[in-house]
């Protein structure tokens, strides 16, 4: 317990964890962004494989 209320009162280790914190929102928002254009490129490859089907 000593070790997390010093950890608290230190400003480095509260900087560490604010800069852990942003990377871990900016990771999620990547991942969520990337399944969204994952989907979107599937779907117009998909397309463009049915298009040259029917030719």
């Amino acid at each position: 317990m000593k070790f997390f209320k010093k950890m608290l009162r230190d400003s480095k280790a509260a900087t560490a964890i604010e800069y852990g914190l942003i990377a871990a929102l900016i990771a999620v928002a990547g991942v969520s962004a990337f399944q969204v254009l994952g989907t979107q490129i599937s779907t117009t490859m998909n397309n463009a494989a049915d298009k040259m089907k029917t030719s």
